[in-house]
């Protein structure tokens, strides 16, 4: 056996903990990673490739660190190698440039997610019929006429609900984000 496939045999299979964090990483890794390269086809490549390092060096992530941030080093690095082997072409972005759009995403990844879970917390809050009717309005297809309509309800009135429930969730979510940027 090789040394490689020996420390396969003997590597610990990943805790439950890691490969929740994986899959719950791959969006918006993916994302990071096509706003670096504008191209979905290299994004996909580069994706496969950073899963793998990551694969291969989950005995160096420590839990309860920022796994997002970490698994974005990675991807950064397999950004900035997948960049030397196609330099040849004609569109190609500074290092600097790319380190400054990966510096912003990871801003904007970590803003988003806060905001994501602040919504999760004021959709929590709110009276299940308010709730019912703002989570069916989001459901793909579905428009305010329809919503309306399933609901015997005037569409002036449903809309007039739903922007009464935006705004209190929106309201909710900016208490919700002031309260943890003062803790």
């Amino acid at each position: 056996m090789s040394d490689s496939a020996d420390q396969l045999a003997t590597r610990q299979p990943p805790s439950d903990e890691f490969v929740q964090l994986f899959t719950r990483a791959q969006r918006s890794l993916y994302l990071f990673i096509l706003a670096q390269t504008g191209n979905v086809q290299s994004a996909e490549e580069i994706l496969q490739e950073t899963n793998l390092v990551i694969w291969a060096k989950l005995d160096q992530f420590e839990p309860n660190t920022n796994f997002a941030g970490w698994t974005r080093q990675i991807a950064t690095y397999e950004i900035l190698k997948h960049r030397q082997r196609f330099r040849r072409d004609r569109l190609t972005f500074s290092d600097e440039f790319l380190s400054a759009v990966a510096g912003e995403m990871t801003t904007q990844s970590l803003e988003l997610e806060q905001r994501r879970e602040a919504l999760q917390h004021c959709l929590g809050k709110l009276d299940a019929g308010d709730r019912d009717l703002i989570q069916q309005r989001y459901q793909p297809g579905v428009n305010g006429k329809d919503l309306a309509r399933k609901r015997d309800r005037p569409i002036n009135s449903v809309y007039q609900s739903l922007g009464r429930i935006r705004k209190a969730l929106l309201e909710c979510i900016h208490r919700t984000l002031a309260a943890e940027t003062s803790q």
